[in-house]
């Protein structure tokens, strides 16, 4: 029996240390230059295998960037799309995340961290409400928790 092509035992590491989508794992093994003949048929062989799942990756993502990192839907979504997957797997999979966690929370845990002291003015909501809207969350949902905050001060 022959040994495996290079370029698949460097997919399995690759995939051994994190889920990486199919965009993501080509990427990285083109850049350890490897032939693109290789790197695709390395690709099919882990997708057959099961190794390699777009669908679990997203989900796995997804997950990790609501409940630990405390990102917004709209930030995840477009990192999943830079992560070459497609809009209805990163629609399940921002569904499956974010059906876990408290939207309003996260918005409020993340005023937490970076509120040092009370909103003292127009300037102050506007940077925070950037702030908001940078981690993904939308504008409306964000504003509306700073102006609860800013009437508490």
């Amino acid at each position: 029996m022959t040994s495996p092509p290079r370029a698949y035992v460097a997919g399995l590491r690759l995939l051994a240390r994190r889920e990486l989508t199919a965009a993501q794992l080509r990427e990285r093994l083109l850049r350890r230059d490897y032939s693109p003949e290789d790197v695709d048929a390395a690709v099919d062989r882990l997708r057959e295998t099961g190794a390699l799942d777009d669908a679990r990756a997203a989900r796995a993502y997804a997950s990790t960037a609501a409940r630990v990192k405390g990102r917004g839907r709209l930030r995840v979504r477009r990192e999943l799309e830079a992560a070459g997957v497609d809009d209805e797997t990163a629609r399940a999979a921002l569904d499956a995340a974010y059906a876990e966690v408290d939207e309003a929370a996260l918005i409020e845990r993340a005023i937490d961290r970076r509120l040092r002291e009370p909103i003292h003015d127009d300037a102050h909501l506007a940077r925070l409400l950037q702030y908001l809207v940078r981690l993904g969350f939308p504008s409306s949902a964000a504003l509306g928790a700073l102006k609860k905050r800013r009437t508490r001060s």
